[in-house]
């Protein structure tokens, strides 16, 4: 078993580095999709605020009044240092705790981490981001990528491993669930023609990395309700809620073996596990249409309680400690 200090840095490197992934997708694809659809800025910058988890705070520094303004919100999603979830915070985070265990990561993917890190601190990335934003966006996204496989391509099956894993795949289950359904929610109430909501409904899919294989098995018009279930309790698709909480459960399985009392972790997997049997019933019943919301906001809480036991029972945080670090580093 590792230490706790170093199955945390471990958890949250696994964490920010999902994090800072699914927010330079969104940008994108929400960049695109405002251009191509035509929509109004209030349909498209807002969503990615409230998705981020930070309307709140936006609202304090920039007047929510400003979330319908792109720029406002770009650059307060990629630069802001008041913004923990912003991609510069976001990958200085994935930096700082990969630094913290270094001798547990391969040299391949360290160096593509600290490669982009230092790359954004630069005055390059600024005039890269100031000229050409999809290309700005793609290059965070794909070192991410690259650094995830490089991950599981180059470091040994063992618990460092298994802790980042475990870390991503919470971290994309939440994601995933709060990205759905806070598009839905938006799709719903904009009473868009039909094109435009298929053209929100395939943006959707592109930001969860999902076009291709929902096109590829499932035929016919596109609706909200085939996205959501695809997304959601879709088990095959790596980025679907369903795939992320049954991965992250194997991962702990394989630190701590559902047999061995001697191992902490007992109540985080009980949980964890629980969460992966609604999933898999949801997929096999389906999700009714007016319960949507409430199955999302199931699953986002959830996940949030598992990740505070995870805190609790592997990386030594007392109670009240676990909600301060959460909110540093929500």
């Amino acid at each position: 078993m590792l230490i706790s200090r170093v199955a945390d840095h471990c958890f949250w490197f696994g964490r920010y580095l999902e994090r800072a992934h699914v927010t330079a997708r969104t940008l994108a694809v929400t960049r695109e999709l405002a251009l191509g659809a035509e929509l109004e800025d209030h349909q498209s910058w807002r969503p990615a605020v409230i998705v981020a988890g930070e309307e709140e705070r936006f609202a304090e520094i920039e007047g929510l009044e400003q979330a319908e303004d792109s720029e406002v919100v770009q650059r307060y999603m990629v630069w802001s240092n008041d913004n923990p979830s912003s991609l510069r915070n976001s990958v200085r985070a994935v930096r700082s705790n990969g630094r913290s265990i270094r001798d547990r990561l391969s040299n391949e993917a360290w160096e593509t981490i600290n490669e982009l890190h230092l790359w954004l601190k630069s005055d390059k990335a600024q005039a890269a981001f100031d000229k050409d934003r999809h290309a700005f966006y793609s290059r965070v996204s794909r070192a991410m990528v690259l650094a995830t496989g490089l991950l599981r391509s180059t470091m040994m099956r063992s618990e460092p491993l298994d802790f980042i894993r475990l870390g991503s795949m919470l971290e994309r289950a939440g994601q995933t669930a709060r990205t759905v359904d806070v598009h839905h929610h938006a799709i719903a109430l904009a009473k868009s023609h039909v094109v435009v909501d298929t053209a929100l409904w395939l943006g959707l899919l592109r930001a969860c990395e999902g076009f291709q294989p929902f096109m590829s098995h499932n035929r016919g018009r596109v609706s909200g309700r085939a996205v959501a279930k695809f997304l959601v309790v879709e088990p095959r698709f790596p980025r679907s809620v369903a795939y992320a909480v049954d991965s992250g459960l194997k991962r702990l399985r394989s630190i701590r073996p559902e047999d061995d009392e001697a191992v902490p972790g007992a109540a985080t997997q009980r949980r964890l596990a629980a969460l992966s049997r609604w999933a898999e019933s949801r997929f096999e019943q389906g999700i009714p249409e007016g319960d949507l919301h409430e199955a999302l906001t199931h699953v986002v809480d959830e996940v949030h309680a598992i990740c505070d036991l995870v805190g609790i029972e592997f990386l030594g945080y007392e109670p009240a400690e676990q909600q301060q670090q959460q909110q540093q580093r929500a």
